[in-house]
């Protein structure tokens, strides 16, 4: 899809007394790159019918024993609510940057797009439910793909792209409402055990007042679909263009709460959606949000503010609640 999805009653929300349309983060339509064709799709459960996973270490991160780990992700119509744009090429290969990569999906009408996922066990992707549902049709996508740790539309192995064969969704857009917004999530199960090369992130249920207080504490990794741009000054190297190297951006926020939606002020695009938003606990990486819409001005369709899903879901289906 090339234009961005949004719900059957938008959510509206008040930011500085202007009514805002909701607009879900798009699919940005690609070239895949080659990979083994399924015999079926994926399998499609709702949440309310998976039951319990076996999520590693119950939202533990994990750095494979041979993996280097750096706190620096550059190896040495936008959601920019302030304009500025902050991003800088994700370019490492070390832990955790290593854990998230691109979601390549194709529709049953056989268009490809893409979003970002992020490893959170050995063989479990985290995205959004918009990434694999269309939102419009409630159509499910047929082929979904996770290239992980994708640097200049190169993975370090082809042999590493794996196959999306489970899906298990937050919701399917049919009920028109804000609960879409809050379950606008989903876990895609692949055929090969990544997380065992690449590590996986954790993720922490943090209380929305304890995230709003601790102001430009995260990071957020997505792949936008208009970054990097080639044609700018220091960005040549990256031939394969946008969408195809992973933005970065330190610093963002999560600034508020308003009926169970986080929104947030990290710079987002097409492409990013299932982003993680990540906070350093303890020295570790840990998701505490997951990307997924931005708010617009209807009229002059500037950015206001970026919303996101909470993560408390994966603690129910962890068993921990």
């Amino acid at each position: 899809m090339t234009k961005k999805p949004v719900y059957k009653q938008p959510l509206a929300l008040f930011s500085a007394g202007i009514l805002s349309t909701l607009i879900l983060g798009s699919w940005v339509s690609v070239q895949a790159q080659k990979a083994p064709q399924p015999t079926t799709p994926p399998k499609f459960t709702k949440f309310q019918e998976a039951g319990q996973l076996q999520l590693s270490e119950v939202g533990k991160p994990f750095k494979p024993s041979g993996l280097n780990q750096s706190e620096k992700p550059t190896g040495d119509v936008r959601g920019i609510p302030d304009g500025i744009d902050d991003r800088l090429p994700m370019l490492s290969r070390e832990y955790p940057w290593s854990a998230i990569g691109r979601v390549q999906g194709t529709t049953t009408n056989a268009k490809s797009y893409h979003c970002t996922g992020t490893l959170i066990a050995d063989n479990i992707i985290l995205t959004n439910a918009h990434c694999v549902i269309d939102p419009q049709t409630h159509q499910l996508s047929k082929e979904i793909l996770f290239l992980p740790n994708v640097i200049n539309g190169n993975v370090q192995n082809k042999r590493d792209v794996a196959l999306v064969e489970q899906v298990i969704y937050g919701t399917d857009f049919k009920s028109g409402g804000i609960t879409d917004q809050v379950n606008d999530w989903a876990l895609l199960k692949i055929n090969k055990p990544l997380g065992r090369k690449y590590g996986y992130l954790g993720w922490k249920s943090i209380p929305s007042s304890t995230l709003i207080k601790n102001k430009e504490k995260l990071f957020f990794v997505g792949y936008s679909g208009d970054f990097p741009d080639p044609n700018k000054k220091g960005y040549e190297f990256l031939t394969a263009g946008p969408g195809w190297t992973a933005g970065y951006q330190a610093g963002c926020s999560i600034v508020r709460e308003e009926q169970e939606v986080l929104l947030h002020d990290c710079d987002t695009a097409g492409g990013s959606s299932g982003g993680p938003i990540i906070g350093v606990i303890n020295g570790q990486p840990y998701i505490v949000a997951l990307n997924n819409a931005e708010l617009k001005n209807p009229r002059s369709h500037q950015d206001i503010i970026n919303l996101a899903v909470k993560v408390s879901f994966l603690d129910r289906l962890a068993g921990r609640k």
